[in-house]
């Protein structure tokens, strides 16, 4: 977990962001993503990528981190942006977005597959969030930013089961997509949403 991180440190850079995603599979809702800066040498036992983490494992993670981490960034770009330029360079988008949100900027960024173009110099690692302690809290920090999102979502419209699949298309998911429609945070330019695009949510209807 601090092989790339140890690198980096050799050649110099004190400052190491890493960047991570949470959202690119969703039906609903924003993609999120994360840039975080630790310390050097940071340690914290069992972080690691936020998909192997329990809930509330995540939880106690990030607020550890929130208080521990040089500098965080959030980027947040929304269903209807996804729709317009689609998941990919909205993702690309919302990292942008994450590094320009810090108020400490990183030398170097190390980011979980996806190649970058930044200014600032950047490394691309597959599978990175299991690779690379810092690009690990990224995805943690990310992750519990976009579940609280979707957590308030599932306050409005609970008949999606959001709370417990985070708008991922689940078997409930889909089955409450045809029985009552979608919302106006779904994301239409994902096949299984855009076949009930005429079909909205009653929730939305009185909302209007």
């Amino acid at each position: 977990m601090y092989e790339y991180e140890e690198q980096l440190y050799n050649q110099g850079i004190k400052l190491i962001g890493g960047i991570d995603e949470v959202g690119r599979g969703p039906l609903i809702g924003p993609v999120v993503t994360a840039c975080v800066i630790l310390p050097k040498n940071y340690v914290l036992d069992g972080l690691t990528d936020s998909k192997k983490l329990s809930e509330k494992k995540r939880e106690k993670f990030y607020e550890i981190l929130m208080k521990d981490a040089i500098s965080i960034g959030i980027g947040i770009v929304d269903e209807k942006e996804i729709d317009k330029v689609n998941i990919y360079q909205a993702t690309k988008e919302a990292m942008a977005q994450a590094v320009d949100n810090m108020k400490i900027k990183p030398e170097h960024i190390l980011v979980d597959a996806m190649p970058l173009e930044l200014e600032i110099p950047t490394t691309s690692i597959i599978k990175g969030d299991a690779k690379s302690i810092t690009i690990a809290a990224a995805s943690v920090i990310a992750k519990v930013t976009r579940d609280r999102m979707l957590d308030e979502l599932d306050k409005i419209y609970p008949m999606y089961d959001l709370k417990h699949n985070k708008g991922y298309p689940t078997k409930k998911h889909l089955e409450a997509i045809s029985k009552y429609g979608i919302t106006k945070y779904h994301r239409l330019s994902y096949g299984p949403v855009l076949k009930y695009k005429d079909k909205i949510n009653e929730i939305d209807k009185i909302s209007c």
